[in-house]
């Protein structure tokens, strides 16, 4: 695996999942991943989802992150803000076989979770799995219409965004 820029960020109802999540990054990918991390720092200082999913999203962008990985209760709320974001494909995973496919078939570069659904160990496997995923892996056979359907999701952002 290539060095990656990954940004993560968390409401309150996420703070142990990202906490979790973070201590496992730094722990077991360190030489393969720089970490953003946008917070919370504390229980004592929450901020809402609507204002730390931008962050995530806003890094991609700006080219600052390759990709994200953004918690709340649901993983819900955060999904539905960074895709208000053009080039963001956030989906919500709460199992390694969704965040596996959600990079395998629709090259999701963001990833959200429930900090209220799925346990740390859990969080933990999730991001292993999703992180070990290319687009089109273990899905060759489709790689040509996968492809054909990203791009046609990329044509619906430029004729929603210019």
């Amino acid at each position: 695996m290539d060095k990656i820029t990954l940004a993560i960020a968390s409401d309150l109802s996420g703070f142990p999942l990202r906490e979790a999540i973070v201590n496992h990054l730094r722990e077991n990918y360190a030489d393969s991943i720089k970490l953003i991390d946008f917070g919370i720092e504390s229980e004592k200082h929450p901020k809402p989802y609507f204002e730390q999913a931008p962050k995530v999203a806003r890094a991609i962008q700006n080219g600052d992150a390759d990709k994200g990985i953004i918690i709340c209760g649901t993983g819900q709320g955060m999904a539905i803000v960074a895709n208000k974001f053009k080039g963001i494909y956030a989906a919500v995973v709460d199992s390694v076989f969704a965040a596996e496919r959600s990079k395998i078939i629709n090259n999701a570069n963001v990833i959200t979770m429930g900090g209220w659904i799925t346990a740390p160990f859990l969080g933990t496997q999730i991001v292993d799995g999703w992180l070990a995923m290319a687009f089109t892996q273990k899905m060759e056979f489709k790689k040509d219409f996968l492809t054909n359907a990203f791009n046609e999701v990329q044509k619906l952002e430029d004729e929603i965004y210019g």
